[in-house]
């Protein structure tokens, strides 16, 4: 069989490049593992222990031992690179929608060029090219999408037309084709012996690899990794790395402590044919077709290929263990759908000799990105796994980003998209897992248009008004597995053509969001956003205060009942989170942070919050429902709720009370709305969320009170500039360089984290400037909509790229929000961002490769127009979640 072909092939080359390792594994032939002696033994304690030998393992080991770190143990349960690493089609391809993703594939491109060299192990590299085929406009409105990212990254890339593709790959059927993308760096390797290549180069920097070693338990004292038990003893070590594939999850539960670590298999299919006639050259670009749902590579003079079906069959649901993955059952009636979609692209091949149908397990994640980062609940248990059928492709990179992750305490780019806090326990039921993936695995080749949904595992987690909600029209989506309101349809409206369409362009709910709008202006409106991550951190003295101000940037020391916006800054002075803390008491604090903060948040302080029983930080996410009141009369509603004046004279600006509203008491209420408009947030027990929602809208429908969602809340933020966590900011952008210096206290009298780093930044000035774009020669109607990840150019020249966008009602504009660098023409090199050179540019967006004028501003319209309030009370916090 060809997997054993490539087996055997590997192994020859892995023991050709490391003598010392032919004594050892001459007697490792026999079948069963059982009767394998053993020849060198584990050692009793490691600095790191790495389980499983694949693509991963392989490159995490790499990179740590080339960052200078020893006593590294790589164990593998069966032998190296037999797992799915071992069928992995070996397509190595940068053409990425997400730009982590992007970087992490272009530097495993580049890595694996070089290793052959390095390391003296054939890895198969041969750079093809690829070409991804677009059968609509839609689709090719997407590949236009990735390669204006590919470009600016430096990463040659270009849309051809079907003449062109028919010169690059003479054999392909273009009669359907209306364009292409082409990439001509993308490349094919052999990812089993890449892996063997890493794993001689490890082994060569002192990495000691141990195959037909199994984990069984990791051990953990007081939240941390003390060590690992294994068929062949104990390994003491402080720092372990779940490497396992598609057993990452059941080992992740393997400890005292349950690491969730959410993916499962599911089968994957391609096909293997004998050489051509004509056997097909080696350079031949490898083709993707999404729309037919299949890819095309060279193999040995004949072709490979497999896809992705609309009916994937999930595997091992139950946890059924086996060391090695063995080629599973064919199944040609499963495969014909992909079978047919090749030979219409191929018409060629009818007379072809089929070698053998390939079925291999590859584990997918719940939102189709990979899983790495160290757990929120055990200090020095690191993954990496997941990789949705990508693994070759990002091997390397992924393999770098946690390494640094382990050696520095966080890796070199922003890889909070791929980060496993990004997920809550409740991801990782089987049953949610077996759903999801079977609609995760078709989505591999699904059209990806602004703001899909996925349809798996859905109401989940829903505030108390949720039926309330829906009976009124309301359009759902989901943020860490709570739902919340898109927009209201109103009645009367035809309520299927507004859940079908997808689009690029202006979409069906335009007007309806519209009308949310200017109801929140002029009006008032109730938008439930219960999903808010909510704590409240309390103590017996000053604890609860003392250790705040350290953690938070900007001073808490604030009268009982004031509410600050503050950023959870890291050393670099980089957003970890961005919050509202309201001082409740002297002596206690509630803090609101975005939705998807739940698990990162929580780690975090944890982490960093003394060990002290006087001390308690407690999770009250789901005891409150908010209500969040926008508007001009949201201050009558309450006023009449409440029998108490709300005037700002008596409730002012960034304020927080307890309050009766209705029947219902112990509702609390802070003076600010995430927008810029006025208005209240209303955070109530959950027992009194119906209450409080049925007084609000009786009372309310005398001053035109109408429910909104979220699509409005995107659009009344952008126009005032308010940056999100987890879009706008990140770990690697501070306050100084979004307009935020004043919610940061640099003399508040005592130390915090990050300020150092502001401080120099202060001093120096900063490298990025976030800044807003309104479209100036955009059509709404007939031009497709910016979304974000769009490349700013000024006076030119690449600068940056978006990182939000919406429709400004009020200025009848698209408004983009990014960040723009100044870059050296000659070097490349960031030089330091002014006020002057962002004023003195002139700026253009490119939207699908199609370039638009816009204005950068570096303040939004509405301050220029307001009366300027003392700048500590302007709620222009930039501070908005989602």
């Amino acid at each position: 069989a060809v997997g054993m072909f490539l087996r055997l092939l590997s192994d020859v080359r892995w023991q050709a490049a490391n003598p010392k390792w032919r004594r050892t594994t001459c007697c490792r032939r026999s079948t069963s593992s059982t009767e394998e002696p053993h020849p060198i033994s584990l050692p009793a304690q490691a600095h790191v222990v790495i389980c499983g030998g694949g693509i991963m393992g392989t490159s995490v080991a790499y990179h740590l031992s080339k960052m200078g770190w020893k006593d590294i143990v790589l164990l593998e349960q069966g032998r190296l690179a037999a797992g799915t690493t071992r069928f992995c089609a070996g397509i190595v391809s940068t053409a990425r929608h997400a730009s982590i993703e992007l970087k992490m594939a272009d530097y495993s491109n580049k890595l694996y060029q070089q290793l052959e060299q390095e390391t003296g192990v054939n890895t198969g590299y041969t750079k093809t090219g690829s070409i991804s085929l677009a059968q609509t406009q839609d689709r090719l409105i997407s590949l236009k999408r990735i390669a204006s990212s590919l470009n600016v990254t430096g990463i040659p890339c270009e849309i051809i037309t079907p003449k062109q593709v028919a010169q690059l790959h003479p054999l392909i059927n273009i009669h359907d084709l209306v364009g292409a993308m082409y990439v001509p760096e993308d490349a094919l390797v052999s990812s089993a012996s890449v892996s063997l290549a890493l794993a001689t180069a490890a082994s060569r920097n002192g990495v000691q690899i141990h195959e037909r070693t199994s984990v069984s338990h990791v051990s953990i004292q007081k939240g941390r990794v003390t060590g690992v038990e294994t068929d062949r003893g104990q390994i003491q070590c402080q720092y372990f790395v779940n490497c396992a594939g598609q057993w990452a999850y059941e080992l992740g539960h393997s400890g005292e402590e349950a690491v969730n670590i959410p993916l499962h298999a599911c089968e994957h299919f391609y096909l293997l044919t004998h050489p051509l006639k004509e056997p097909l050259a080696s350079n031949l670009p490898t083709i993707v077709d999404p729309d037919g749902r299949i890819y095309i590579r060279n193999w040995q003079g004949g072709i490979l290929s497999g896809g992705f079906e609309k009916n994937p069959k999930p595997l091992f649901t139950e946890g059924r263990n086996q060391l090695e993955i063995q080629n599973l059952q064919e199944d040609w009636d499963h495969f014909e759908p992909l079978l047919s979609a090749l030979l219409r692209r191929m018409p060629d091949l009818e007379a072809l000799q089929i070698m053998q149908l390939v079925n291999c397990p590859e584990s997918f994640t719940p939102d189709m990105r990979c899983i790495m980062g160290e757990s929120p609940t055990v200090r020095g248990y690191f993954v990496l796994a997941g990789m949705n059928s990508a693994g070759i492709s990002y091997g390397g990179g992924a393999g770098k980003y946690l390494a640094e992750w382990m050696v520095n305490g966080y890796p070199s780019e922003n890889v909070w998209s791929l980060d496993l806090k990004r997920f809550g326990t409740l991801q990782s039921s089987r049953t949610f897992l077996r759903h999801r993936v079977m609609e995760v695995m078709p989505l591999m080749c699904d059209l990806k248009v602004p703001r899909w949904d996925f349809q798996t595992g859905r109401q989940l987690r829903t505030s108390p008004l949720y039926d309330r909600l829906d009976a009124q029209g309301a359009r759902w989506m989901e943020k860490h597995g709570f739902e919340r309101v898109k927009y209201f349809v109103p009645p009367g409206k035809d309520l299927l053509d507004l859940d079908q369409s997808k689009t690029f362009y202006k979409p069906d709910w335009f007007d309806i969001v519209g009308s949310e709008v200017k109801c929140c202006k002029e009006a008032v409106c109730v938008i439930d956003m219960s999903s808010f991550t909510k704590f409240e951190i309390s103590s017996t003295g000053d604890q609860a205060l003392e250790s705040l101000q350290y953690l938070f940037s900007n001073d808490l020391d604030v009268p009982v009942g004031h509410v600050v916006h503050t950023g959870m800054l890291n050393e670099k002075g980089g957003y970890e989170n961005d919050c509202s803390i309201a001082r409740l008491s002297k002596r206690s604090f509630f803090m609101i942070s975005p939705t998807d903060q739940q698990v990162h948040c929580w780690a975090w302080l944890k982490n960093r919050l003394p060990d002290d029983s006087n001390l308690t930080m407690e999770d009250v996410t789901w005891k409150y429902t908010a209500l969040n009141l926008i508007g001009p009369r949201a201050v009558d509603v309450l006023s009449e709720l409440s029998y108490a004046p709300m005037t700002p004279q008596h409730f002012p600006s960034l304020f927080c009370k307890e309050m009766s509203v209705g029947y219902a008491n112990g509702i609390r209420v802070m003076s600010i709305t995430h927008t810029g408009e006025p208005g209240f947030m209303l955070y109530i027990p959950i027992e009194y969320a119906l209450h409080v929602y049925n007084e609000v809208m009786n009372m309310g429908q005398k001053y035109g009170i109408r429910n909104a969602g979220y699509y409005a809340l995107r659009s009344l933020r952008i126009e005032k500039f308010f940056a999100f966590w987890g879009q706008d900011l990140d770990a690697f952008t501070t306050p100084m360089e979004c307009g935020r210096e004043f919610q940061v206290k640099l003399e508040k009298g005592m130390q915090f984290v990050g300020q150092e780093a502001l401080l120099e930044q202060k001093q120096k000035g900063v490298y990025k400037r976030f800044t807003m774009f309104i479209l100036e020669d955009h059509d709404t109607d007939t031009d497709l909509w910016p979304w974000w990840g769009e490349p700013i150019f000024r006076n030119g020249r690449y600068v940056g790229k978006t990182t939000s966008s919406a429709y400004s009602y009020s200025l009848e504009r698209h408004v983009c929000l990014g960040f723009v660098h100044h870059f050296d023409e000659k070097t490349g090199e960031e030089l330091v961002v002014t006020t002057d050179f962002i004023n003195q540019g002139e700026y253009e967006i490119s939207i699908g490769g199609q370039r638009f004028q816009a204005k950068a501003k570096l303040y939004p319209f509405s301050s220029l127009f307001t009366h300027r309030r003392r700048k500590d009370e302007v709620e222009l916090s930039g501070y908005q979640r989602e």
